[in-house]
């Protein structure tokens, strides 16, 4: 298929470290630092300064003017344009990161943000963590070079990262150890999507089956969904599901797959899905839950589609769609704000943002990466959404309004429960003092 398909494109890995340097995102201007600097620090500004801390506001935008074309005015409607609220959404990142050795894979999920504000990032046989609260970052492992790390996720509290292989193989780590604390395996090929849920982690392969596993127990093998006859691209449990398969309450977990299918499993029946829906024409890999409308499901679709539709999950009607104009590759509902942010492939590699469910555009950040984004994460305050592309370089934009008060939040989770160490358990060393440059 075309390189600009949904179709995987084979490439050299190169699992190299993650740059923290903050990047001159305009190269003409590489002449200019001293002036630069000059500048900045007459106002008093550190162009090294973090910008994850949440512990602060954004920094006043007294060096860009506010007609600047870096700037997106976006109103908030049904005001009074003399009362009218202004949000201003950048069109530059607030820092790149370089992540050489990122996979140019639509089908995989290689980036995550945990509750804990460590940003996990799989490049090639190795994974990486940033802790953004004090800017370090750190190798936590590697596979041989004939395998590669093909999904990541935390788990809702962000105590624990599990990992899938190439090669079929679930790892589970402690965050805070960095330690490897079981092996799960019993799969043929790839694990190209995972979701938590409690103790349950769900694992989405390259046959088009999703595995439960209960990471509880030495058989870890709980159940298996088969509902789909290709790859898993697309894979999350409804936020408010705990231990879907053993609270009172039934989980939810919604799949999409290259057969451009959309599956909502219920919990209480693994044998075949609640909800069906064909209308997407092309590969489902962004699938997001709403936090603040329960019941509903938003998918988008690949290059062939360009869609992205709105689920009740309750009565599997379809409540709106949304026509793009390039491959949907993920989905972030603000929450804060009945707003929505999607990502894109080519032709444009933007972001936007729409109200809902007006549609509304809010910002449109055409040319975000040099190539298609693949990945994307909310920071854990909900006001920072990095971007992962093939172009290899992770960005960070602040693009949603932290206003104390989310609306109708989610269930919370609570701590996960203690990982049994019982199978395949192993502690790997790590390379201590990994250069930051």
């Amino acid at each position: 298929q075309a390189p600009n398909g949904d179709r995987y494109i084979p490439r050299d890995v190169d699992g190299g470290a993650l740059d923290l340097n903050p990047r001159d995102h305009n190269s003409s201007n590489n002449t200019d630092t001293k002036y630069n600097h000059e500048i900045s620090s007459a106002l008093g500004i550190d162009l090294n300064a973090r910008i994850l801390t949440f512990s602060a506001d954004v920094p006043t935008s007294s060096r860009v003017p506010r007609n600047s074309r870096d700037e997106t005015n976006t109103r908030e409607r049904g005001k009074s344009t003399s009362n009218q609220s202004r949000r201003m959404i950048s069109n530059m990142p607030e820092r790149v990161l370089d992540a050489p050795g990122l996979i140019d894979d639509y089908y995989l999920n290689l980036c995550d943000w945990s509750n804990e504000n460590i940003l996990a990032i799989a490049l090639g046989e190795s994974v990486y963590l940033w802790n953004a609260n004090s800017g370090t970052v750190n190798l936590l492992c590697s596979v041989e070079e004939t395998s590669y790390y093909s999904s990541v996720k935390f788990s809702v509290d962000g105590l624990y990262l599990a990992l899938g292989t190439s090669d079929g193989v679930v790892q589970i780590y402690d965050v805070e150890e960095s330690r490897l604390l079981r092996k799960m395996l019993g799969r043929e090929n790839r694990i190209s999507t995972l979701s938590w849920s409690g103790t349950t982690l769900s694992s989405g392969g390259l046959d088009g089956s999703i595995w439960n596993h209960d990471v509880q127990a030495a058989q870890h093998k709980a159940s298996e969904m088969i509902g789909h006859r290709a790859e898993i691209c697309g894979l999350s449990w409804k936020p408010d599901s705990i231990d879907g398969f053993t609270n009172g309450s039934p989980g939810l977990l919604a799949s999409g797959a290259n057969d451009n299918i959309v599956n909502v499993w219920d919990s209480r029946n693994v044998n075949e899905p609640r909800m069906t829906k064909n209308n997407h024409r092309a590969a489902v890999k962004a699938i997001a839950w709403c936090p603040w409308q329960s019941n509903m499901l938003a998918t988008g679709g690949g290059t062939s589609d360009k869609m992205i539709h709105f689920w009740n999950v309750n009565t599997s009607s379809r409540l709106q769609s949304l026509e793009t104009k390039s491959q949907v590759t993920s989905i972030i509902f603000n929450p804060y704000a009945r707003e929505f942010l999607c990502t894109h492939g080519m032709p444009d590699m933007n972001f936007s943002i729409y109200t809902f469910p007006n549609f509304n555009l809010v910002a449109d950040i055409t040319k975000a990466h040099e190539t298609r984004i693949l990945h994307s994460a909310l920071s854990p305050d909900g006001t920072i959404v990095v971007t992962a592309s093939s172009d290899e370089n992770l960005k960070f934009w602040r693009v949603f309004e932290n206003k104390k008060t989310k609306i109708l939040p989610n269930a919370p989770f609570g701590r996960a429960h203690p990982l049994s160490t019982k199978d395949e358990n192993q502690e790997i060393d790590l390379k201590s003092g990994f250069a930051v440059r």
